[in-house]
């Protein structure tokens, strides 16, 4: 980052089921980590916000939707499905999508890592998401030759086409067991077709790896150029849920001049 720039934007998912403990309501497990958010951003001049997320196998996802709705003036900017997909449909949950969508939340749902290609499917197409965090299984099944798809069935062209942010985690799929090795992963393949890829840790903690990491690991097994890294950069800015102005702001300021990007 450049000196002096105060647009740096940091995401982070809470999940109120998973940390709720006993807690008497999901608001305040929101609040506890927004206020840090919040407090870290005056503090270091970062762009800090949350998203919210239910457990799809969990029977609260509606309180989960409304207590983000209340934080939604508070760094809450959206609404996110997690946990085990098989057996756990997306749009089993569409009263909690509807309560985020009406008050203006992004929508991000996970899918496509546990489950094959119907879960993304579900997810874009039943539920509105806007991004889906994973969203590898898309591609199963497609032939690659040289780094390549040899072409791409109608779904996984469409959610290209129409530029579905994929929030793409090379690391921790391996670690899932989706994928044998970083080699094997499609990721590469999934950037030069075109996708909307972006490079993401998913867990630093479990799997033990920072974004440096992922991005290495991207131009190494990936043979990304300092270029096409820019790009994924800005990708991720352009499919971001936060403020416009502050996200423009590192695209232009920051992104473009460090990746000698015009």
């Amino acid at each position: 980052m450049k000196p002096g720039i105060d647009c740096r934007p940091t995401r982070r998912r809470a999940s109120p089921t998973g940390s709720i403990r006993g807690m008497p309501n999901r608001s305040r497990s929101i609040s506890r980590p927004s206020s840090g958010m919040n407090t870290a951003a005056a503090e270091t001049g970062l762009d800090a916000h949350v998203i919210a997320t239910a457990l799809r196998h969990q029977d609260d996802s509606e309180l989960v939707a409304r207590a983000a709705v209340d934080f939604s003036d508070h760094g809450v900017v959206g609404f996110d499905l997690a946990g085990p997909e098989a057996g756990n449909p997306p749009d089993r949950h569409m009263a909690a999508i509807r309560i985020a969508r009406a008050a203006g939340l992004g929508l991000s749902l996970h899918a496509g890592e546990g489950d094959g290609p119907h879960s993304v499917w579900r997810a874009i197409v039943l539920c509105g998401a806007q991004r889906i965090a994973h969203g590898v299984r898309l591609v199963d099944g497609l032939a690659v030759s040289n780094g390549e798809f040899v072409t791409l069935s109608p779904f996984p062209r469409s959610v290209r086409d129409h530029r579905v942010p994929l929030e793409v985690a090379i690391t921790s799929n391996v670690h899932t067991g989706t994928y044998d090795d970083v080699a094997s992963h499609p990721f590469g393949a999934m950037f030069r077709a075109g996708f909307n890829v972006s490079i993401n840790t998913d867990n630093r903690l479990m799997s033990a790896v920072t974004l440096s990491d992922e991005y290495a690991i991207a131009a190494t097994f990936h043979d990304l150029t300092l270029e096409d890294l820019g790009t994924v950069t800005i990708n991720v800015l352009e499919s971001g849920f936060g403020p416009w102005p502050r996200r423009r702001c590192l695209m232009e300021d920051v992104v473009r001049p460090a990746y000698g990007i015009a």
